[in-house]
């Protein structure tokens, strides 16, 4: 996009906004119609919530949707998680490996289990763990890598695939913010040994409050459902028979018992709602797609600024999850990022600088005792420059839900009214 001629005044110095009313159902979300509505009240009225009749049909029809073998449903993200690294066997002492910039759900779980995490530093375009990083804290001790595919951003798994495969770990892929997302024409969750998934109402396929993880690995499978899923081991519970033949007879021997200590079962409101939200996704993402993508296309040309976006053949951004922008002060008078996103939420446009704050930094993750072994050892904090520079090198942008031309150039227009004013010094 090109500047005009003069510099229209900003609405931080007391000029018109450049967006001014739109209408909220543009970035409203989860959309909810009355077959969910039904769906809902049908488990409701059968008084099936502790069930899991709705919830085996969710599991199948994300595990057809995927390609694999096997979804097991959880009652959130984090418990997902936790189970596929003990089914991947991550057990005290161990160690697995992840990206620093993440939510701390993607690896705080190993803690619980005695493992140590190691964090590596991220790419600075893609925001995802840097492979060569990750091959370079391997040691005896590493169980596993977790890559997150941040933002729906798709990690580069063919390297992270060689090096989990080199050194015998497993790959746990964290699928919370990439649901959809291609990777040469693969969808994340299938290509590691197993992938999860939250499915809050937060998330681009929003089910309430729940979790997924999928796999092709059946042992992987009977492990996770050993953990947490009494009702799943051979023991039939108040609600439901046995519904999983595990036959690892190192596991069928604690039949009717979690080994984890957990009930992870999913909460059958949430699965009823899921399969609804699942039936409707694929329009609602490729919406979602075309509104991003054609809101990057607006901003393309314009100084400092840049989508967060893959670009590769056979790549996609899912359901873009938590959208972001690269900022480059350098192209923008060395102007701080602070200031920028103040000049841009004047103008009507939601934003904030930066995004997760990097977890190796975080105290939990350097000598905090958490069940009182005493065994915790404290740690020097190493140093990822990338990972610690996002604060000031990338921003939030609006996440649109519908393709409406005319709102989503307000916005464009706004970011680039910003940023040649930015450019001319005309923000101190």
């Amino acid at each position: 996009m090109s500047s005009a001629t003069e510099a229209p005044t900003l609405a931080l110095h007391g000029g018109p906004k450049a967006v001014q009313a739109t209408d909220p159902s543009l970035f409203h979300w989860p959309i909810i119609t009355e077959e969910d509505e039904a769906a809902v009240l049908e488990v409701l009225r059968a008084g099936k919530m502790s069930g899991i009749d709705v919830t085996l049909k969710f599991e199948e029809e994300m595990a057809a949707w995927h390609g694999v073998r096997y979804a097991l449903a959880h009652n959130n993200g984090t418990a997902a998680l936790q189970a596929a690294m003990w089914a991947c066997g991550v057990r005290h002492g161990d160690e697995i490996i992840g990206p620093s910039l993440t939510y701390w759900a993607s690896l705080m779980p190993a803690l619980n289990l005695g493992a140590r995490v190691v964090f590596a530093d991220i790419e600075r375009e893609s925001l995802n763990i840097d492979p060569a990083d990750v091959e370079r804290r391997i040691t005896p001790r590493t169980k596993a890598i977790v890559a997150v595919h941040y933002t729906g951003y798709p990690c580069d798994m063919d390297r992270l695939l060689e090096i989990a495969r080199r050194h015998k770990v497993k790959l746990i892929e964290d699928v919370s913010h990439a649901h959809g997302t291609l990777y040469k024409g693969r969808l994340a969750g299938t290509m590691g040994d197993v992938g999860c998934m939250s499915l809050m109402s937060g998330k681009s396929l929003a089910c309430g409050e729940g979790g997924m993880l999928i796999t092709n690995d059946e042992s992987i499978w009977q492990r996770a459902a050993a953990f947490g899923h009494y009702e799943r081991t051979g023991g039939p519970s108040r609600y439901a028979k046995s519904t999983v033949a595990i036959t690892d007879p190192e596991l069928t021997q604690y039949a009717g018992v979690p080994l984890g200590g957990f009930k992870y079962r999913m909460h059958q409101l949430t699965s009823a709602l899921g399969r609804v939200q699942l039936k409707h996704y694929a329009e609602r993402r490729a919406e979602i797609d075309r509104a991003m993508n054609r809101f990057g296309d607006l901003l393309e040309g314009t100084p400092g600024i840049r989508l967060h976006r893959v670009r590769q053949e056979n790549c996609s951004m899912g359901g873009w999850y938590y959208p972001l922008a690269h900022y480059n002060a350098e192209e923008l008078g060395g102007l701080k990022i602070e200031k920028f996103c103040e000049a841009l939420r004047a103008e009507g446009v939601p934003c904030a600088p930066g995004a997760n704050k990097p977890l190796h930094l975080h105290s939990v993750f350097h000598g905090a005792d958490i069940y009182g072994t005493g065994r915790v050892q404290k740690t020097e904090i190493e140093r990822l420059p990338v990972s610690e520079g996002v604060a000031s090198s990338i921003f939030s942008v609006p996440w649109f839900k519908h393709d409406r031309a005319g709102e989503i150039a307000a916005y464009a227009n706004a970011i680039n009214k910003v940023a040649h004013a930015a450019k001319r010094g005309l923000i101190q």
